[in-house]
């Protein structure tokens, strides 16, 4: 994963018993390695190298909270760590928001390097 040291601090906060959404300005490309996340408002572009991470981020809005989307995902205690900095760096380039924040967030619109926030397939079970 690489990113900026900015970006790498931010997500170091993830509330995994939160209510989380795919930002409404986010498309998302399934891909057979994983998915592309588009935010159109930001114009930054991130690449979800896990099926598994592409099964809790799409069922992120249907869940309570992050970690019921991780487990409805099946994912285990062992998994959780490297998800969560997956969802935080996700929060942090604002790809995933708190449900109750979806539409109050400022859009920058200005041009920034794509991160690249997955977990790899080798960290799986």
């Amino acid at each position: 994963m690489s990113t900026s040291p900015a970006v790498a601090g931010q997500a170091t906060a993830f509330d995994l018993d939160a209510g989380w959404q795919l930002h409404p300005q986010v498309s998302v490309r399934p891909e057979r390695f994983g998915a592309l996340l588009y935010h159109f408002g930001t114009r930054r572009l991130s690449l979800l190298k896990s099926r598994a991470l592409l099964t809790v981020v799409s069922s992120l809005a249907s869940q309570p909270t992050a970690r019921a989307a991780c487990q409805a995902a099946g994912l285990t205690g062992a998994d959780l760590p490297a998800y969560t900095r997956a969802l935080a760096m996700l929060a942090a380039g604002r790809m995933i928001c708190p449900v109750d924040t979806a539409l109050s967030e400022p859009v920058d619109t200005a041009l920034s390097e794509p991160v690249d926030t997955a977990v790899s397939e080798k960290a799986q079970p």
